[in-house]
């Protein structure tokens, strides 16, 4: 058994040695810093919470050197962040292929400005498909940690007993463990945040609600949904509004995608084709209607 906890002991070290010239601190809220991994050459990823400045920001490179950054984007929804900074040069290859299994071992790397790496050790303790956030972003994993993240966790590397980079740690995406953003979906949010600036999502302009729809009016109408939503507000000049839709209206389709519920139009948002006219299909005063919004794009980040 000795030997044993040895063995892993070292192994952990190991992993260590091999990802702490990747993560960075980074400065940019009261008291205490973030960590970072540096994703791509000059570019770094982060927890977007952690960010509560957007201008002179400093990151503490691995070896000991501060460094400026410059926000390239952010995105809440998902909550990641990505900085610019020349400099950071050691690129932590995220994980691709086979999905994290639960049981498995999980490091979360991160990096104090005094103290240096500092490490958290646990397993990981849930795993399912895309997940959407409390912020309305959509993660293609749900990956939950056991392991204790610090108060400078959040932004650090979270690597498997096999080395690879599963993504970034979080504390800002659930109130009863930390979570790992997934690999693939930082990728999606840098590439868009280096091609755009933000991450780009379809916009309609309306509050909506789930409603369920009588089986007489289904039947009446030929349509199978058993709920739609709701138009409870329309933006004046949004998109659904020049389109002509009307408070009360219940949209049951847009374009190949049916409506039922808010997650629905969560997804058509971020698969729309913005400044690309959608059918949508809606009942309204109990009979059928189409009408035709062209997308556009949500404002802010």
């Amino acid at each position: 058994m000795p030997s044993a906890m040895v063995s892993l002991s070292n192994e952990l070290v190991k992993l260590v040695e091999e990802f702490q010239s990747s993560v960075v601190a980074v400065h940019a809220r009261a008291h205490y810093p973030s960590s970072a991994v540096v994703w791509r050459p000059g570019v770094i990823v982060t927890a977007e919470h952690t960010l509560q400045q957007e201008e002179d920001i400093q990151v503490t490179l691995p070896d000991g050197k501060t460094a400026a950054a410059t926000l390239a984007g952010r995105d809440s929804s998902t909550d990641v962040a990505v900085l610019k900074v020349e400099g950071a040069t050691a690129v932590a290859p995220p994980a691709d292929g086979e999905s994290p299994k639960v049981g498995e071992l999980a490091l979360v790397l991160g990096r104090s400005p005094d103290s240096g790496p500092n490490a958290s050790f646990g397993v990981v303790s849930a795993v399912s498909g895309p997940w959407r956030t409390w912020r309305g972003g959509r993660l293609d994993q749900y990956i939950r940690l056991d392991a204790r993240l610090f108060p400078n966790s959040s932004g650090g590397a979270v690597v498997d007993g096999r080395g690879r980079l599963l993504g970034i740690a979080t504390s800002g995406l659930s109130r009863i463990a930390g979570l790992a953003i997934p690999a693939s979906s930082v990728n999606r949010v840098v590439d868009a945040v280096l091609a755009k600036g933000h991450v780009p999502r379809g916009y309609l302009g309306v509050s909506v609600q789930p409603i369920a729809i009588p089986a007489a009016l289904r039947a009446r109408l030929g349509i199978s949904n058993e709920a739609g939503v709701m138009v409870v507000s329309a933006e004046p000049g949004g998109p659904a509004d020049q389109a002509g839709v009307l408070l009360g209206d219940i949209v049951v389709s847009l374009g190949a995608a049916s409506l039922e519920g808010i997650e629905d139009v969560q997804s058509f948002s971020e698969s729309a084709a913005i400044g690309k006219p959608v059918t949508a299909k809606l009942i309204r005063a109990g009979a059928f209607q189409e009408v035709t919004i062209t997308v556009g794009e949500r404002p802010g980040r």
